[in-house]
Formats: C-alpha cells, sequence, structure tokens
C-alpha cells in the first residue's frame, strides 16, 4: 500500500482548513444533499464529503459509509488532494498499485471505484474532496466528471458561506441588521442550490431526475416509440401515507425518508428506465420498451420489494401504470396513469393497478 504524499504547502493549507472550523461539527441538510446530487448524477452507492486534517479523513457528509472518519495513511481523498488542478479516478482500486492492497479495499466499505474531485478554496489550497464510490469497477463520463468538479466547488460555495456566517456572529452587535444578513446568505445559498438543479436536471434532496427533466425525457421516449413502433409505459407511485410519517416523527425524518426511497428506487429499477421525483412524496417512472403486461409485472415487483425493503420507517407504495397509445399526448397519458394511482389507493393502497 502507498501512503499518501504531504502537499508541499501543507502547513498552510492545514491553516486554512481550521480557519473553517468545520471539522467535528454536526451533519447538515445542504451538504448532504449535494453529496446526493454527485451520487445520484454519478449512479454510485457511496460517497462523501472528505476534508483531509493531520492525521485523518473527516466526514463532513457520508452515504453508504458508516464511520464518520478514518486514518489519512489509507484514505483515497489523501492521494486526490495532491493534486488540486483535476478530478481523481481509480476506475479499478485492484488494479492500481497504489491502492491494491489498501484495507479499505480488501476489507469494509470495499473500495473498487473511487472518483473525489478536490475542495479548493479562494486561496488555492485544498481542504478535502467531494468523492464518490462503488463496490465495483466503473468509469465515469464526460458529463459525470464534470458535474462532479461543479459540485465541489458549489460545496467549496457553501464552506465559505459558513464562514462568513460565523464572522458575522462573532462581530455584529445590531441584532436586526445581523439577522438580515442572515437571511440574505441564505437566500443566496437557496439560489445556488436552485440553480444547481436546474441546470442538472436533478432533485437534490433524492438525488433522482427532477420533474422537468423527466418530462423532456418522456417527450424524447414518446417521439422515438412513435418512430420506431416501440411501447412505452408511465408508472406514478406514491408513498403510502406520508403525511403521517411527517405529522408524527417531523419533516427532517419525512426527508430522510424520501431521501431512501430515491436511493432504493435508484437499486431495484431496470437499467432502460428512468426514475424522477414528481413531486412532494410521488414519483414517476418512464419505462422504454416495456408493454403494458411486462410494465405492470416491473411495477408489481418494486411494489413487493419496498414492502420487504429495510428502511428507517416501514413503507408501502401504490402504482398506477398506463400504456401508451400511438398518437396519445403526454398529460394523456399521465392522466391515465394518475387515474390508476387513484384506484389503487383507493382500492387499500398497497397495490398496482393498470389504466383500462
Amino acid at each position: 500500500m502507498q501512503k499518501p504524499a504531504r502537499p508541499a504547502t501543507e502547513a498552510a493549507r492545514l491553516d486554512e482548513l481550521h480557519r473553517y472550523q468545520i471539522l467535528d461539527t454536526l451533519p447538515e441538510q445542504a451538504y448532504d444533499d449535494l453529496l446526493a446530487v454527485a451520487a445520484g448524477i454519478c449512479g454510485t452507492p457511496m460517497g462523501s464529503v472528505s476534508l483531509v486534517d493531520a492525521e485523518r479523513e473527516w466526514y463532513k457528509a457520508a452515504l453508504g459509509v458508516d464511520a464518520r472518519e478514518g486514518p489519512r495513511d489509507v484514505s483515497f481523498c489523501g492521494h486526490a488532494i495532491l493534486d488540486a488542478s483535476r478530478l481523481m479516478v481509480v476506475e479499478d482500486a485492484l488494479d492500481d498499485p497504489r491502492f491494491r492492497d489498501n484495507p479499505r479495499v480488501l476489507g469494509t466499505p470495499h473500495i473498487r471505484f473511487y472518483a473525489g474531485a478536490p475542495l479548493v478554496s479562494p486561496s488555492g489550497h485544498v481542504a478535502g474532496t467531494l468523492c464518490v464510490m462503488d463496490r465495483q469497477p466503473r468509469e465515469l463520463s464526460p458529463f459525470q466528471r464534470e458535474s462532479l468538479t461543479r459540485l465541489s466547488r458549489q460545496v467549496v460555495t457553501l464552506m465559505e458561506l459558513r464562514r462568513v456566517n460565523r464572522q458575522l456572529r462573532q462581530h455584529l452587535e445590531e441584532r436586526e441588521w445581523y439577522e438580515q444578513q442572515m437571511q440574505d446568505y441564505q437566500r443566496l445559498l437557496e439560489l445556488h442550490n436552485e440553480e444547481l438543479s436546474t441546470q442538472l436536471g436533478v432533485d437534490p434532496l433524492t438525488g433522482l431526475s427532477s420533474r422537468r427533466a423527466f418530462t423532456v425525457a418522456l417527450e424524447k421516449a414518446l417521439s422515438h416509440a412513435a418512430m420506431e413502433q416501440q411501447p412505452v409505459s408511465l408508472a406514478l407511485i406514491d408513498i403510502d401515507h406520508f403525511k403521517a410519517i411527517n405529522d408524527v416523527h417531523g419533516h427532517p425524518v419525512g426527508d430522510q425518508v424520501l431521501a431512501e426511497f430515491g436511493q432504493l428506487l435508484r437499486r431495484l429499477v431496470a437499467p432502460a428506465t428512468i426514475p424522477a421525483r414528481h413531486g412532494g412524496e410521488e414519483f414517476v417512472l418512464l419505462l422504454s420498451g416495456m408493454d403494458r403486461a411486462r410494465a405492470t409485472r416491473e411495477a408489481e415487483a418494486l411494489c413487493r420489494a419496498v414492502r420487504e425493503a429495510r428502511l428507517s420507517q416501514p413503507l408501502t407504495v401504490s402504482i398506477g401504470v398506463a400504456a401508451w397509445r400511438v398518437g396519445e399526448s403526454t398529460a394523456e397519458l399521465y392522466a391515465r396513469a394518475d387515474a390508476a394511482l387513484y384506484a389503487a389507493k383507493r382500492g387499500g393502497r398497497d397495490r398496482v393497478m393498470v389504466a383500462d
């Protein structure tokens, strides 16, 4: 195993990292959201916002990783921070002499693929990485590489906003002015996240396609199906009794359930299927190449899998399926799938109903 070298500017780099005063702080939804978007785009089950301290790697956000920190000497991110100008990609750790005998490869969490984008501060120092990982070898497309780099810049923007936020708390005495500044920075952060989600067509909470991006994909799929005379189906999914989760456990738990369900959908659906968050607790699947019978089987298998899944809250779903008819508009297809979903909910939930 090759231990990562130390940057030539290590002392200044650590000073910059410690000025953020972020190490050992509590998790924050904004960092979790950016990580979820990164993992969703790259299609990986693991990832982290990692900050590299003098002797350890600490995770501000983690996905699919149980630990909150680990030794720097065995970290992939310790290598990634050595070059602030590029994304480090390890397509198969067993083929890389730096990592083939690394305990994180041979043991938990069994990393085979790694991609880490450096978190470069305005002064040019690298505080850590935004990284995604998988337990099997893989490659990243140019779009995925560019998206991961863009998201790493958003993480740094968030860190800078938090630092300014802290300075305001320390130095401003007039409460009214201070609160106005806090609101301005919060609005700025929300605009950053909204702009990012719009650009990438990704729902930040679940990492699935946004409704807008899904609508574009559906229109293209229907156009292709009309030309090639191929089947295509639509499935609308509603998490049963989701309002009760928010009412009993609170909205943070509800958001966690939505994020978990988004990850579950990515794992369960067929490769040609596009899942998206339609709004609230409602999701949608584009089932290209599937006629009514096959789409129904896919939906029923998904319904069973959700029922049996070990999530933080037990869930069931109601699903409405509609197969596209030649000449039918997207609005008409949605309307028939929605009517089938309503019939499933009215019929007792935890079931699949098919239009017509």
